[in-house]
């Protein structure tokens, strides 16, 4: 409980809203938590000695008289080995039942690591997922989101993500989770052989939508301490983005702020930027890696939210829904990884790049025929043969039910090749035929 006797209590405040309070008040900091009239509140404005909090369970009930004591620091997170293994709400208190953590308190959302201090991204993380690990491979220390309508499985997914990579500790930032994804990744994290290298912070659709602001800083925080101190490969999942940005937009609309595009704050970009640059490669082996999920209306990727994110991020992941094989996939065309040309071909196999290039070409060329098919021309037997090889391509690779070793990943691709083409139809490098054409077997699909 903590010690408010010599706390100054102020007693008049001169203007409310929906979510925020505006009082008097000095010697008071940007970010320092509050209560008023017992609810949880934080500083989000100082304008001279005029002072606006935030209040995260809404102003319903708050008079003008109402008690406001400032705390005295922002929100804090006992940092200790103590997290592992287990699930808090957005102020770091335990939502599963068990004990309250103890250890070293530390201020939630600070900066970012100097950027001199940073090491450029190595180290390949591999998923079992030929979307991401063959055609954009990811890094440890990279920062990307999924993009994803609303009725697709993208929790689903980052679990899948999270449990098959080789991170030492995976964070879950649950924003505005249901309160059965909630469930689902509690009994997931707590079934793994090693539940103690998960922990998650918590808001569900039950929670004030404004905490959920608090969650992404909390779950870095935690982050920082595993990756700087413990040199840990840390994965962070953050579900969903989306539900983050409009708990932003509640705020600044309720301040009377003129929002932007999208009616989002004009402060989006730098509010998305504090967060994803939390990624990071340390020169000493640890690392923040960060996954997020940004949902879509109805797959509109000029959103501003998905449009900042884009800018911000070292590429990004689709998930789409394929009719030819009725299952999500990942979206060859529009996904990205802008970091994978550092391993692929390097820690994977050589001919890695050349097949990746190949395969999504003839991809590509598929879907220029089935363009032809139902504008009424004819197709050629090449174009045929495209659409053949893209649905198996899909069938047997994109699929994200699929989990198998890059290795194999290619493998495949290369009998996929060897059933629908000529070599020279490839155009892969010489040498690479050579080597692994006459070692591929004809698809059996």
């Amino acid at each position: 409980m903590k010690d408010l006797s010599f706390r100054k209590v102020h007693t008049r405040v001169t203007r409310l809203t929906k979510a925020t309070c505006t009082l008097e008040a000095v010697n008071v900091g940007y970010e320092e938590m509050a209560l008023v009239d017992g609810k949880s509140a934080q500083v989000i404005k100082i304008s001279g000695r005029e002072v606006t909090l935030q209040v995260f369970g809404g102003t319903e009930g708050i008079r003008t008289d109402a008690e406001v004591i400032f705390l005295g620091h922002a929100p804090t997170l006992a940092l200790s080995d103590d997290l592992g293994g287990r699930f808090f709400n957005a102020y770091g208190e335990p939502i599963d039942g068990k004990y309250v953590p103890q250890g070293r308190r530390v201020a939630i959302g600070g900066r970012s690591v100097n950027p001199v201090k940073r090491q450029q991204p190595y180290s390949l993380i591999e998923t079992g997922i030929a979307g991401i690990d063959l055609n954009n491979t990811l890094l440890a220390g990279q920062k990307i989101p999924f993009f994803a309508d609303a009725d697709q499985p993208y929790n689903a997914v980052i679990a899948i993500v999270a449990l098959r990579s080789n991170a030492d500790r995976i964070i879950l930032g649950g924003i505005g989770l249901s309160n059965d994804d909630y469930l689902y990744f509690k009994a997931l994290f707590t079934d793994t052989d090693r539940p103690e290298k998960t922990l998650g912070f918590i808001n569900t659709t039950n929670d004030p939508a404004v905490e959920r602001l608090l969650i992404p800083d909390m779950a870095l925080t935690a982050a920082e301490y595993f990756a700087v101190e413990k040199n840990e490969k840390v994965l962070v999942l953050l579900t969903d983005m989306t539900l983050y940005c409009d708990a932003l937009s509640i705020v600044a609309n309720r301040m009377d702020q003129i929002p932007s595009k999208d009616s989002m704050p004009g402060s989006l970009y730098s509010d998305l930027a504090k967060i994803y640059e939390k990624s990071v490669q340390l020169p000493s082996g640890g690392s923040i890696t960060i996954i997020s999920i940004t949902t879509l209306s109805e797959g509109d990727i000029t959103h501003s939210i998905p449009d900042n994110t884009g800018y911000i991020t070292e590429g990004q992941l689709f998930l789409k829904r394929d009719p030819e094989i009725g299952k999500v996939i990942i979206d060859p065309f529009r996904s990205l990884s802008r970091l994978k040309q550092l391993v692929i071909g390097k820690q994977t196999r050589e001919d890695h790049p050349q097949v990746m290039n190949a395969a999504i070409r003839l991809y590509a060329d598929a879907a220029k025929a089935k363009t032809k098919l139902e504008n009424g021309f004819e197709l050629s037997d090449y174009d045929r043969r495209t659409i053949r090889f893209a649905k198996e391509y899909a069938g047997q690779l994109l699929a994200i039910d699929i989990n198998i070793d890059i290795t194999r990943m290619l493998d495949i691709t290369w009998a996929l090749f060897k059933q629908h083409f000529q070599m020279e139809e490839l155009g892969i490098r010489k040498q690479l035929i050579d080597k692994y054409w006459g070692k591929a077997k004809k698809s059996e699909n």
